[in-house]
């Protein structure tokens, strides 16, 4: 008996491989700082357990394939008053999160081998996402000094095949930080009409942008309309991670329907959890303002003490609460097991991800690391000390 090529290509985790490390250095009285997933510690507002809690009905019934009404009306209403962008119910589809809406995305749009370009470093679990339905990620390189901007016409060009079918958008970005400001979002809109793509447009972090800029969407653009798919989830936004409720989101009826086709064959999302989700959707627009500065305080902790670091490469992000910088080391991983194994500051250590994990091509991003700036700006500024102070012994070892 065999396990598939296709998963024997699949790489584990990078993000949660070296938690058995971390438990390790817990048994042996360290404190750990672990900044290497992207769980908020912001409480969930109180609202989706009142609604669960308030559930009525004596049964627990299957819900509509494609998410019940009250749901798709709460999402429609949110992307009207913050982004006024108009949908209907037939554009909406509730998923079991965001992973959900893009493995079914690739599966609805991708056949073997067809190809879809990325920025890279990307969130790791694309690469897991696209090898189920055996399409490829091509991915397009930026690099820690040039902030990680991909936005340009001749870079997204010279990728494009006759089998490419999509460009992928995370922004904010996962795990860079990077946001794409319209004028990059029309350019990538003008090269998909050129080239007939599809547009796929992860915005689960969309409220997440700092300094006073603004959230845009490539919902925005009505020139592309029929080819954007945007995929959204209450993980991040509502720090309800658990709760897997996601959305694709799309004005293509065509798609739509393929997409109600795979809905229909795993029956339903969870019903109650939709239930909460959509009192989330309808929270006061001052959530948004509170979560935004104080997630903009923790990146400011964590950014001032990591440019403390001598021979650091990390410009300020600007989005989404992950930060990937380049250490003075050759050996992530190496240095991340020294974190773990050896090095301490009065009993306490930290943990990233090292971010070789985010890319698809070969032999870069060794000497890179993943933070997400998930903890307070206390405990941000603690965790990026200890990583100071870490680079230091680890290179007098």
């Amino acid at each position: 008996m065999e396990i598939s090529k296709r998963v024997n290509d699949m790489q584990f985790s990078p993000i949660r491989r070296f938690n058995t490390f971390a438990f390790e250095a817990e048994a042996n009285g360290k404190t750990v700082y672990r900044l290497n997933i992207g769980q908020p510690d912001i409480e969930t507002p109180l609202c989706f357990k009142e609604a669960i809690n308030n559930f009525d009905k004596k049964v627990i019934a299957y819900a509509e394939s494609g998410g019940v009404t009250d749901l798709l009306d709460a999402m429609i209403d949110y992307m009207a008053n913050m982004y006024d962008m108009h949908y209907e119910r037939k554009n909406v589809l509730v998923t079991n999160g965001g992973s959900e809406a893009l493995i079914n995305t690739f599966i609805a749009i991708l056949n073997p081998g067809d190809e879809v370009l990325m920025a890279e470093p990307f969130y790791t679990n694309y690469n897991t996402f696209c090898n189920e339905v055996s399409g490829t990620i091509v991915p397009l390189t930026t690099s820690a000094e040039d902030g990680f901007a991909w936005a340009k016409r001749d870079l997204i060009e010279a990728a494009i095949t006759d089998k490419t079918k999509a460009i992928c958008s995370i922004s904010p970005g996962n795990p860079t930080g990077r946001v794409l400001t319209m004028d990059e979002m029309k350019l990538i809109a003008e090269i998909a009409i050129e080239h007939d793509l599809w547009i796929i447009s992860d915005e689960v972090y969309r409220e997440f942008v700092y300094d006073g800029a603004e959230a845009h969407s490539f919902g925005q653009l009505k020139e592309v309309e029929d080819r954007v798919i945007l995929i959204d989830s209450v993980s991040k936004r509502f720090s309800a991670c658990g709760a897997r409720i996601g959305a694709i989101i799309s004005k293509n009826q065509e798609f739509m329907d393929a997409i109600l086709k795979l809905a229909q064959g795993r029956l339903c999302c969870p019903t109650l959890e939709q239930v909460g989700a959509a009192a989330l959707y309808r929270v006061d627009k001052s959530y948004y303002e509170e979560v935004k500065a104080e997630y903009q305080a923790r990146r400011d902790a964590a950014f001032d003490e990591l440019s403390k670091i001598p021979g650091i490469v990390c410009q300020k992000p600007a989005g989404a609460f992950y930060m990937t910088a380049k250490l003075p080391v050759d050996s992530i991983e190496d240095f991340l097991m020294f974190m773990l194994k050896e090095f301490d500051d009065k009993g306490e250590t930290a943990m990233f991800a090292p971010a070789a994990g985010f890319y698809a091509t070969k032999g870069l991003g060794g000497n890179e690391m993943r933070i997400a700036y998930v903890l307070t700006p206390d405990k941000m500024r603690r965790a990026c000390e200890l990583i100071k102070l870490g680079v230091a012994a680890y290179k007098n070892k």
